[in-house]
């Protein structure tokens, strides 16, 4: 009797299987409150030369599908192996609704969301990573000729035992002989490394210790996010910003230019906050340069002598990217169609990396890249 044993990928409980079910209980979020004033969507300025993102892309609400696929993609290009993705795809083509990358980012050289490094879901050193041969061995040695591994190893009874490997019989299954047989010290227990911080009694540097849910890349509250914070360059290439032109007095509804410099930020990294962008990818410099864009908006003050409340949507809000800027400071003109109502404005605007987050700094008194002006609508 002759038995043959089928196995079919499709079929098992497997790594990739998890995952897709995961994206399958994906949800969209709901739309968000908008500034008032702003005109909508993604628009270009300055003869077509600056990209325009109103209320930080917050408009460009992703559908469920459009999560859930472009969740998909990210399993078959991320954790499915090349027979599997290729299977699941076949499976799945049928149900794709277009929801894949977004228009975000394209014009940026990279995608709508950025997917983890390869160092994130690759096995760790020494496994997948290393050459042919024994794991975590340099290549010197697991490339040797077949003959000498044969004169190291072949001495199960002489070798091995000299060297430390009696239970292992000097590794002569192995064909390494040796380097096998050796007694390995123990490892170094990790508590001797210090964490950042050591000392000062931190309340936690990971969402391990939190019980709120993680941040999803959406415009959600009461969330831990736990993208790393990145790359921080040298103070002299960290970003600065200033408004170098703005009027005092405005008329309700009469449209205005603010006049914004940029010095040390390359603006062509922008992943809209309304498709998950938000708060997911961590801080990447380019020649020493954060890559990133800058926001300006207007909100009005009651009150000139107490902090204003956080939650009111202001009555303009941009992000500017136009894939330019650099180590030497230009100026971009931010257009304001108007403001709604007398009273007194600010008017801010400061500098972001690709996930929104003010720029990191090497040094703790350096000043953000972060100005500040007052308007009187009359």
């Amino acid at each position: 009797m002759t038995v043959t044993q089928i196995s079919n990928a499709a079929t098992e409980d497997t790594v990739t299987d998890r995952a897709l079910a995961a994206c399958d209980d994906l949800q969209a979020p709901n739309s968000t409150r908008l500034s008032t004033q702003t005109r909508k969507g993604t628009y270009t300025t300055n003869n077509g030369n600056v990209t325009q993102h109103a209320d930080d892309g917050a408009g460009d609400v992703a559908t469920t599908a459009e999560v859930r696929n472009r969740c998909r993609e990210w399993v078959f290009e991320n954790v499915a192996t090349e027979s599997e993705a290729t299977t699941l795809a076949r499976r799945d083509r049928g149900n794709n609704n277009g929801g894949g990358r977004g228009n975000n980012g394209g014009n940026n050289g990279g995608q709508a969301s950025a997917a983890p490094s390869d160092a994130a879901t690759s096995a760790p050193a020494g496994e997948a990573g290393q050459p042919a041969g024994e794991a975590g061995q340099p290549a010197g040695e697991a490339s040797q000729p077949a003959e000498e591994e044969q004169n190291n190893g072949g001495g199960d009874q002489n070798n091995g035992g000299n060297n430390g490997g009696g239970d292992q019989n000097g590794g002569g299954d192995q064909g390494n002989g040796g380097d096998q047989g050796e007694e390995q010290p123990d490892p170094a227990p990790t508590a001797t490394t210090p964490p950042p911080g050591a000392g000062l009694g931190i309340l936690t540097n990971s969402c391990e210790t939190s019980d709120l849910e993680a941040h999803d890349g959406f415009q959600r509250g009461n969330r831990c996010v736990s993208t790393e914070f990145g790359e921080v360059g040298a103070a002299a290439n960290n970003p600065t910003l200033l408004i170098t032109r703005a009027p005092r007095v405005v008329n309700r509804n009469a449209p205005f230019t603010l006049q914004v410099s940029t010095r040390n930020l390359i603006r062509d990294r922008f992943l809209a906050a309304g498709q998950g962008g938000y708060y997911v990818e961590s801080s990447v410099l380019q020649g020493g340069l954060v890559r990133g864009h800058f926001h300006t908006a207007c909100r009005i003050l009651d009150s000139q002598n107490q902090a204003p409340a956080p939650d009111p949507v202001p009555a303009f809000f941009v992000a500017t990217e136009d894939s330019r800027g650099g180590a030497q400071p230009d100026t971009v003109a931010i257009q304001v169609p108007g403001l709604p109502q007398s009273g007194t404005f600010q008017c801010s605007s400061w500098a972001g990396d690709g996930s929104h987050r003010t720029p990191m700094m090497e040094r703790a008194n350096q000043t953000p890249a972060f100005d500040s002006v007052r308007i009187r609508v009359r």
